[in-house]
Formats: C-alpha cells, structure tokens, sequence
C-alpha cells in the first residue's frame, strides 16, 4: 500500500511517517520542498520516500500522483500558524488552499482510486458559544483569523470534491495537539523551550507568556496520527470528524504541568507582543461521531505528552550547545 503525506517533514507530517512505517505494511512517500529543513525526519529519512514538489504548482503536482498513483493521501502541508495568517493573510490563503485544488485535480485527472484525509482544524469554529461547549460537528463555523478562513475553505472544497466528482475525501478538524518536534512557535512548545533554556542558563530566569486563560483541549500527536489513519481507513467518505481528547486545560494549567517538570523558580512575564488581536475563550471537542465510527480513543496522557515535549528541548538545546 502507498502513501503520500505531503508536509512530511512537519511536526505532524514527521509523526504519521513514523507511525506508518511502524506498522510495516505501508510504503511511505512524502513531499517537500527545495529550501525545507528536513531534521523533524532524523532516520526515518532513510525510509520515506522524498518527493520535492512544490505543492503550488499544477504541472509538479500532476506529474507526482501520476507516476507514484498512491492510495492513500494525507495532506497535511499548511501555513498552519495563526499570528502568521494575521501579519500574511494572502500568504496564508495560496499556501492552504491553492495546493489541495491542485492536489484534487491531479487526482480527479487522472483518475487515480485512493483515498485523501483533508487535514483541517478546529481554529474553524472560532467563536463559540458557552452553551455550544462541548464543539460538535454540527457547530456553526465563526473564523477569527485568516487561518480558520483558510481551512474552512479547504474544508469545504474537500465536501464539494467529494460531491461533485466522487472523490473518497474524508475530512478531519483536529483540535490543539502537542509533543514532541511541536514548533518553538506554538505555545506548550514555546513554554517548554523556555524552560529547558532556563535549566542551561541560557535565558534568564523569566517565562514570557500571553494569555493565560484560555482554555484549550490538548492532544498527543502521536494519538492524532493514529486517528489520522483510522479516519483514512474506516471513515466515511464525504463526513467531517471531530478530533479531540475531549479534555480542558487553562495554558495556565499547561505552563503549571511543565514547571513541575523542573527545579528551575521561574518568574512569570506576560508580554503583550504574545497576545492575540481575537483569541478563542475556550476551545473543547466533542469527538464522540470519530470515536463511534473508528474506535480511537487517545492513549497518551497530558503529564506524558509535556514531560515528553520538555525533555525533547532538553535534549535539543544540550545538543546545540555542547562543545
């Protein structure tokens, strides 16, 4: 069996790639482009097919599922950080949308069997209502940001291609995940960096945060590319699912879980360069439609996936500064 990942060298994309080797009965192919780091890999580069293709050009797409005919594609390559669709929001739309409508045509044109997971995002239902809690499926979308636009769209194209010309498109809106390889960018990560650079003294004793309120449900990723498989293997062609742990945490909480990890007194800063222009109350899932339908239910517990998260930065950083 063959499949594509494209954004293989992502955090998610890197993790799917693992899993799916594990398994020992899927040949892995995965896009990237010319100028992407690719250490999010490390050995399992020796395993995953590489295809440098530039997911925004027709010719290369076409020319990538013609000749590799895959069957099973997950496409998970994105502008997936919000701050960055605020400050480059056109950027932000080429980049989400304009390579899954290449990615469907190739497919559409030639005519290839397989089936294609739509990697969307929870950022969709925006904002949310204190009686819509938990989020359900059947939420209404209320985008805040130009990221959610982005993936709303691509969630929508991904029903009308199925509709349309019966392309077997599963989608999947996948709540806040987090561990190992997550971006320094993103905030349990970014926490976790801090902290690991405190304990090498390499940053003074003070933890620089945004809004610590917000309340967020938090994944494993190694349980959110299991649940990209089961959705790709047992879900419904033309349904959306919800993907989450179904379980609250303030990213105060979140920071509190990773300051027990460590002997290091910190100092709490809130930065005001950290806080969003619109940021989401409180986010929190309602998987019950996936879990019925596939049997997922994430393995991984929140103490493990933070101990884990910070103990990849410990050992990054040690790797970085050593002599």
């Amino acid at each position: 069996m063959k499949a594509l990942i494209t954004g293989v060298t992502g955090f998610a994309g890197s993790h799917l790639a693992e899993y799916l080797l594990s398994r020992g009965d899927v040949d892995v192919y995965g896009t990237f482009r010319s100028l992407t780091k690719k250490e999010q890999l490390g050995h399992l580069m020796d395993c995953v097919h590489m295809e440098n293709c530039e997911l925004k050009d027709p010719q290369s797409v076409n020319e990538l599922i013609q000749r590799i005919k895959p069957d099973l594609i997950f496409h998970l390559a994105a502008q997936s950080f919000v701050p960055t669709s605020v400050s480059s929001p056109a950027d932000t739309m080429v980049n989400n949308i304009v390579p899954q409508l290449n990615l469907f045509e190739a497919v559409r044109n030639h005519a290839v069997a397989c089936k294609i997971q739509i990697a969307c995002s929870s950022e969709e239902y925006g904002l949310v209502y204190p009686e819509e809690i938990p989020i359900k499926e059947t939420n209404p979308l209320r985008p805040l940001n130009p990221y959610a636009v982005s993936k709303i769209a691509q969630d929508y194209l991904g029903y009308q291609y199925h509709h349309s010309y019966g392309l077997a498109i599963i989608r999947t809106r996948t709540f806040h995940h987090t561990g190992p390889r997550r971006g320094e960018s993103y905030v349990t990560s970014n926490f976790a960096k801090q902290i690991a650079q405190i304990e090498l003294g390499l940053q003074e004793p003070k933890v620089h945060v945004g809004n610590l309120e917000a309340i967020r449900d938090f994944t494993d990723v190694r349980d959110i590319v299991k649940a990209y498989w089961l959705a790709i293997t047992r879900g419904e062609p033309g349904d959306v699912y919800n993907i989450s742990a179904g379980t609250r945490y303030t990213i105060e909480d979140m920071l509190k879980t990773l300051l027990a990890l460590t002997d290091v007194q910190v100092q709490i800063h809130v930065d005001t360069n950290r806080l969003r222009p619109s940021d989401v109350d409180i986010v929190l899932g309602d998987s019950s439609l996936f879990r019925e339908k596939t049997g997922w239910e994430p393995e991984i517990s929140f103490q493990q996936t933070m101990e884990d998260l910070l103990n990849y930065w410990r050992s990054v950083l040690r790797r970085q500064n050593s002599p």
